[in-house]
């Protein structure tokens, strides 16, 4: 849980967090639009902070470890996630984790926007209403179209844009929404 997600879940300004714990409002305001990196600063401003926010140290520094994998390793470890669960637990267990608003506020986009659009489907698919808590995302996109390694790498080799117009033919229509192309969930190994 970053900084911004623990002031917003404890009802705290940044100003009566930095008034509580001793931090000048201009270094947590560094620290928190990310011009200062938690894990750089010292050990006191971490526990200052960990201390007023009432949360442990790892815990706190825990998101700036975090690392991101390839999209395509992404996608794959969803598909096998929803292979592995089945559909309506694969929901269920999507709306519990929180993950699609996470990754949208780390701003990692495609995951956000990939793990959404691969909720809305498989809601659709099992006549089970969306989720009105992600409408604002909806509404936004990729600006630039992300298609498949695969289909990539056939129209690299073939010096050619048919994969890519096929692949526009056959794509699920809650991934074009966000500008990522993506035919097939279930046909993982």
């Amino acid at each position: 849980m970053t900084i911004n997600e623990i002031m917003k879940k404890k009802n705290i300004t940044k100003y009566r967090l930095s008034k509580n714990s001793g931090i000048p409002y201009s270094t947590l305001t560094d620290i928190i639009n990310g011009k200062t990196q938690l894990e750089k600063c010292s050990a006191e401003t971490v526990y200052r902070l960990s201390k007023e926010l009432e949360i442990s140290m790892e815990d706190l520094l825990a998101p700036c470890f975090v690392k991101r994998s390839s999209f395509e390793l992404f996608k794959s470890n969803v598909c096998h996630r929803l292979k592995e669960l089945g559909d309506i637990d694969f929901i269920i267990e999507t709306l519990e984790s929180n993950d699609i608003r996470e990754y949208y506020d780390r701003k990692w986009y495609p995951e956000s926007f990939y793990l959404l659009a691969m909720l809305d489907y498989i809601s659709r698919i099992n006549n089970v209403p969306l989720c009105d808590e992600f409408t604002d995302l909806r509404r936004q996109s990729l600006s630039e179209t992300i298609y498949p390694s695969s289909v990539i790498a056939i129209s690299a080799a073939s010096d050619s844009d048919y994969a890519k117009k096929q692949s526009l033919k056959e794509a699920i229509p809650e991934f074009m929404r966000f500008n990522i192309i993506e035919s097939e969930v279930r046909n993982v190994i």
